[in-house]
């Protein structure tokens, strides 16, 4: 039986310990032990409403699409520390994304599909925001949908009012979104909050604004609205950047390490050190999930004073396999992406 963790800290506790952590140099290390301990029980605290939404989203998924991939995370210390540096007003507490789930379907016409399957439902939780990036896209290239719920139960009040964001996207926008990632890991950029060197961020645009054309949405603000323009700034950056080949060679060698228990595990620990190209998996029942948010703790702790291109994350999916296709970038797999890439310059 599952144990789930239950709120230890009052909400001013958990926008104090968000604090600390974007500023941890200014605090001694037991202040800095108790903000982490803060922080990892308000995660922790959103696994079961997170559970909830991805069992559900799991079913519609599949009324969408027979081989949709769902998983789930609880966001990273990293990613947390990240978000709230880059919007000073945010409170932790406010943050939409600690417990997010997403969908991976076949096309767009699929992803709208979930997302009125979701509108036309019965379900009690309440819709707080929607985001739509494939009609609205970002200028970094961004496009997906992001439902934002808060979770709501008549039974128990205590998780009552967490935010879960969920989000749906087609394989095409996983793959660009996957492979901003692995790079970004590999040349230590926050690529993915448009942070880095201008030519990456240049080339990510033009090839979001490719894939949208190709698969007739609106186009990515800022780049060429016609396709031979378009195309030609594409094969510059290209070149200039050696995508293919450098894509290729990340994931050249890489050494996976699964550890005991990764068959038949139901959360995954991934671990990865894009510096020795070295990925450690960790697999845990589903009735060990403290010692899993334990252990990520524990990872996560190692990271917050290391190397750039080190990572971990804490997962659920239905299997190994699963996890390679729904975080391609923790293993620095871009083949889709770089198939993408040929069809939009060589076509």
């Amino acid at each position: 039986m599952v144990s789930w963790y239950g709120l230890l800290y009052s909400r001013n506790q958990v926008n104090q310990a968000g604090g600390v952590l974007i500023d941890l140099s200014s605090f001694s290390e037991d202040e800095v032990e108790y903000a982490l301990a803060v922080i990892n029980n308000w995660r922790s605290s959103h696994n079961f409403p997170l559970n909830t939404f991805q069992c559900t989203l799991r079913r519609k998924a599949s009324q969408v699409h027979g081989r949709a991939l769902v998983a789930q995370r609880i966001k990273r210390l990293s990613s947390i520390s990240a978000k709230l540096r880059l919007h000073p007003a945010m409170k932790l507490s406010q943050m939409q994304d600690i417990g997010g789930c997403r969908a991976i379907v076949k096309s767009v016409s699929h992803v709208y599909k979930l997302v009125r399957l979701y509108k036309k439902g019965n379900l009690k939780h309440k819709l707080h925001e929607e985001y739509d990036y494939i009609r609205n896209p970002k200028e970094s290239g961004y496009r997906s949908v992001h439902l934002v719920y808060r979770y709501y139960s008549d039974r128990s009040q205590t998780y009552n009012g967490h935010r879960i964001e969920m989000q749906f996207r087609s394989l095409l926008q996983h793959a660009w979104a996957t492979a901003v990632e692995a790079v970004g890991t590999f040349t230590r950029q926050a690529l993915k909050s448009s942070q880095g060197e201008e030519n990456w961020l240049r080339f990510f645009a033009l090839m979001g604004g490719a894939i949208a054309i190709r698969e007739g949405t609106p186009l990515v603000p800022n780049i060429p609205e016609r396709k031979k323009e378009l195309k030609r700034e594409l094969q510059h950056y290209a070149r200039l950047l050696d995508v293919q080949n450098r894509l290729e060679g990340y994931a050249f060698a890489l050494q996976i390490q699964e550890e005991m228990g990764v068959k038949d595990a139901h959360y995954f620990l991934v671990e990865l050190d894009a510096g020795t190209r070295q990925v450690k998996i960790t697999g845990y029942a589903r009735n060990q999930l403290k010692k899993a948010s334990e252990d990520y703790l524990a990872a996560e702790r190692s990271l917050v004073a290391g190397p750039a291109w080190r990572d971990a994350v804490l997962v659920s999916v239905e299997s190994v396999a699963a996890l390679k296709r729904a975080y391609p970038n923790y293993f620095l797999d871009t083949k889709r992406f770089i198939t993408a890439v040929g069809h939009a310059i060589h076509r």
